[in-house]
């Protein structure tokens, strides 16, 4: 048997679904205006650079994380003011955790298949994290202005019975941050059948409320809700630094399914030491937002923009009149642009620009 053919049956063993797939997709970028990815784009200052590569420089690599993810844990419980009795699971990016929840709700025969909702058009790593993972999944289309449609919502979650409903909050890639108690009456329906519900606060800098303060305040009513954040949005995109708060009894049952040292020593410290200098991060945030209603009202001035919708994160969504040729217009300029368009059939011609 030739090496071409060992190869081809080896192959085989990948799952076909797998095979069928195309791979997350991340754009060169040497030389070019990033508007695509919803990064911060503040550099810390050389000072600060300085420090944290001093500090970083002195670790022990040579050793496993230890009692400093703790540490961490503490600080990202004080900072996003988790409510009394928490616990916080770390992750590699927030991608990691959406994985380990789908981990620790699957069920491994298909009579008991489990199932994630959430409503769409929203961030691709949902689907694709219970297909991944053997959970079917359902997805419950928006309002054609990108409202939460809550008796769909409602219905489909006493229909389905989901064991995980997501809630991005606000929403990537619309920039919607929904109506309070359009969001509680999905909780509360999802309370009905005994699921669990993550509030994705990925954007949580660029938004005016948390839903933190209705766990704080209504801790009956959110007992089944975790709130999943990361610290890309925030200023590390490139540390992969995610994190999961949530009443501990929940929590630690998800935390068994997480690889023992999926977080590194670097990535610990360089989030220990962003939280120790959170007024700055705060402050890059600010100026993010400050320039998010300009950029609106120019775009939506120009000619070919059809519809420009209001943001609460650092990213506006535009319909224009042919999305690919305006996506390859602004390549061609030196301009890096995210054509959504084929995500749902609600965001034909749609185009996701970075603020900052």
């Amino acid at each position: 048997m030739t090496a071409p053919d060992i190869a081809s049956l080896a192959l085989q063993r990948i799952r076909a679904d797998v095979r069928a797939m195309q791979g997350y997709h991340v754009q060169a970028s040497q030389g070019m205006l990033k508007m695509d990815t919803m990064e911060n784009p503040f550099r810390l200052p050389a000072d600060l650079q300085k420090a944290l590569g001093e500090r970083l420089g002195a670790l022990e690599i040579n050793r496993y994380p230890g009692e400093r993810q703790d540490t961490l844990k503490s600080m990202l419980a004080a900072y996003a003011g988790a409510p009394a009795g928490s616990a916080v699971i770390l992750g590699n990016g927030s991608d990691e955790i959406i994985t380990l929840l789908a981990l620790a709700t699957a069920q491994p025969h298909d009579a008991d298949r489990a199932t994630m909702l959430a409503p769409m058009p929203g961030f691709v790593m949902y689907p694709l994290s219970a297909k991944l993972q053997g959970l079917d999944f359902v997805g419950v289309d928006l309002t054609a202005d990108f409202d939460l449609d809550v008796p769909a919502m409602q219905a489909a979650i006493a229909k389905h019975r989901p064991a995980i409903t997501y809630i991005a909050y606000p929403n990537n890639p619309t920039a919607t941050l929904w109506a309070e108690d359009k969001v509680q009456a999905v909780i509360d329906a999802v309370a009905q059948i005994g699921g669990l519900v993550v509030m994705d606060e990925a954007y949580q800098p660029f938004a005016s409320r948390s839903w933190v303060t209705r766990m704080q305040a209504e801790p009956a009513c959110n007992a089944h809700v975790l709130l999943m954040r990361t610290l890309s949005k925030f200023g590390l995109a490139g540390a992969r630094l995610g994190y999961l708060v949530g009443p501990s009894a929940i929590v630690n049952e998800i935390d068994k399914v997480r690889p023992p040292y999926n977080v590194s020593v670097l990535n610990c410290e360089t989030a220990i030491f962003a939280l120790e200098h959170e007024a700055l991060y705060a402050e890059q945030a600010a100026a993010i937002r400050a320039e998010r209603q300009p950029l609106i009202d120019a775009l939506t001035a120009l000619d070919g923009v059809e519809k420009v919708w209001p943001s609460e994160a650092n990213m506006v969504l535009l319909r224009v009149r042919d999305a690919a040729q305006a996506q390859a217009a602004m390549k061609a300029r030196g301009v890096l642009v995210k054509n959504v368009s084929a995500m749902h059939p609600l965001l034909a011609n749609c185009l996701r620009l970075t603020v900052g």
